[in-house]
């Protein structure tokens, strides 16, 4: 990754989150971005400007009556200089003025005055972020482009559960490399589907696998980078839906083949990165089977239907990514299933011991029809992008590069 001379303007707000924006300013500066930051009064209560000056190695501003900064017309340059724009923390208080058109200080008036992207990751007490006052504002400035990353689930420094987390500083430079770089699916449409599937046994058990849903999420995300417009279909996990991705929340193999069938009747490529159980129970209990001494329990399972096969059983269908989680002889289960079920391409991972599910990193290695290439072990999230650049060249070498 390189954000070589690019011009990235970060508008720093008052929030606790706003020590993470000096990992952020560094985390470019090591990918060569020209960073220069503007704080907002409130943001200096929690981060001085010497500290960002010292980390970006440019003056800070913090006045629009700056007499030295304003003399040239200093709003006007900063917005004219800037290539992209990203305001974070995002307060509830700066996310309303942008919403009203406020030029009241430095940083709105900046907004105001520029033509390039506008970026905010909002940072909020999660009561606060869920507040009709704030959504519609959001809302409003969603309607104008403004890209609005985040905010994630967890734990917040006021001691609340909840939405309103701004991303990591690892995610918000991932988003910015990725908004400079090529995107060879702009204007297609992608269906992801993640995660597991549970089959109901009787209301408290049922059957299940391990996947979490890490990697199936990451190319969620790495789709989106590239351009597309990405519909995620997801199993049970806890998980994140990633920054401008629609996500679609199912439980079994059934629904999930009902919502990947839905969303792909208009999709361009469909993955399937979830591990959907092959099988369900032939009858669902209506109360908790009861365990009897010395008895064992048996079950009959009956089969589930096979997504990707059915897709590719269509007239006209996506251009079809599977994925064959294996424990022996992956080459040759992984060519067999792109063969048999007509597959454009299969993503093969040894899912043993320490490998493939609840891990954070991974190894893939893709087969199409006259080819194949062995993707080495990287974070999950790295290795969907490497996923992703081979799917769109395949992709765009049977369908041409426009959408």
């Amino acid at each position: 990754m390189s954000l070589h001379q690019r011009r990235i303007l970060i508008g720093v707000t008052g929030g606790i989150a706003a020590y993470k924006i000096c990992e952020l300013v560094r985390r470019l500066r090591d990918l060569q971005a020209e960073v220069r930051v503007v704080m907002t009064e409130g943001a200096t209560h929690f981060v001085t400007p010497t500290t960002f000056q010292a980390l970006s190695g440019q003056p800070v501003r913090v006045s629009l009556w700056d007499e030295q900064g304003e003399a040239a017309m200093g709003h006007i340059e900063l917005a004219r200089w800037a290539e992209r724009v990203l305001i974070a923390p995002a307060s509830a208080d700066t996310l309303a003025r942008l919403a009203h058109g406020h030029a009241d200080d430095l940083l709105t008036t900046v907004v105001l005055a520029t033509a390039a992207p506008v970026y905010v990751a909002p940072a909020m007490n999660q009561q606060m972020w869920a507040h009709l006052a704030v959504q519609a504002n959001i809302g409003t400035l969603r309607v104008r482009g403004v890209e609005v990353l985040g905010p994630a689930d967890g734990d917040q420094a006021c001691g609340d559960i909840g939405s309103g987390r701004m991303l990591e500083p690892h995610e918000l430079r991932d988003i910015l490399v990725a908004s400079f770089g090529e995107q060879p699916l702009r204007g297609r449409r992608v269906v992801v589907s993640a995660g597991p599937t549970y089959e109901d046994i009787d209301p408290v058990r049922f059957i299940g696998n391990r996947s979490s849903g890490r990697m199936g999420f990451a190319v969620a995300a790495a789709a989106r980078d590239a351009g597309a417009d990405v519909t995620l279909v997801a199993g049970p996990v806890a998980m994140t839906t990633p920054t401008g991705v629609r996500r679609v929340d199912v439980r079994s193999a059934r629904q999930m083949h009902d919502a990947v069938l839905d969303a792909a009747d208009s999709a361009d490529i469909y993955i399937g990165a979830a591990a959907v159980g092959d099988y369900r129970p032939a009858e669902l209990a209506g109360h908790k089977l009861k365990k009897t001494a010395g008895s064992p329990l048996r079950l009959e399972l009956t089969e589930n239907p096979d997504i990707i096969a059915a897709l590719a059983a269509r007239p006209v269908h996506p251009f079809l990514v599977g994925f064959a989680a294996e424990t022996r002889d992956v080459a040759g289960y992984a060519q067999d299933k792109l063969r048999r079920k007509g597959l454009d391409m299969i993503a093969a991972n040894d899912v043993g011991a320490g490998k493939g599910f609840e891990v954070a990193d991974n190894a893939l290695h893709l087969y199409w029809r006259d080819g194949d290439i062995a993707l080495a072990r990287t974070a999950k999230t790295e290795l969907a992008r490497h996923l992703i650049a081979h799917v769109a060249r395949h992709f765009l070498a049977g369908h041409g590069s426009t959408p």
